[in-house]
């Protein structure tokens, strides 16, 4: 695999440990979460670098084409997934962690 798909393989692994985390987290009728909260920041973590990885990627291939977003627009979109995505792992992390 060349390093400049990368940022595909991370939006889609990103999303779907969103989807683990996101469900993890609920609540059931006793209070307790369907995951450990020891798990759920670990694969929260994982997910935060996995899409960190794929942004500095990305936008080290896209410094490369001189920022030219028409040329690959579905890269670009990835790109700038990534990054919500890393937004809200970031933002999950924090609501996750207890005070």
């Amino acid at each position: 695999m060349k390093t400049v798909n990368f940022p595909y393989l991370a939006l889609a692994l990103g999303l779907f440990l969103l989807l683990i985390v996101t469900k993890g987290s609920e609540l059931d009728v006793n209070g307790v979460t369907a995951l450990p909260l020891l798990t759920l920041l670990i694969v929260n973590e994982c997910a935060f670098i996995l899409t960190a990885a794929g942004i500095f990627i990305g936008l080290k291939q896209l410094k490369t084409t001189g920022f030219n977003l028409t040329q690959n627009p579905l890269y670009t979109m990835t790109v700038t997934l990534c990054i919500l995505l890393a937004i809200q792992f970031t933002l999950l992390g924090i609501n996750l962690w207890p005070l």
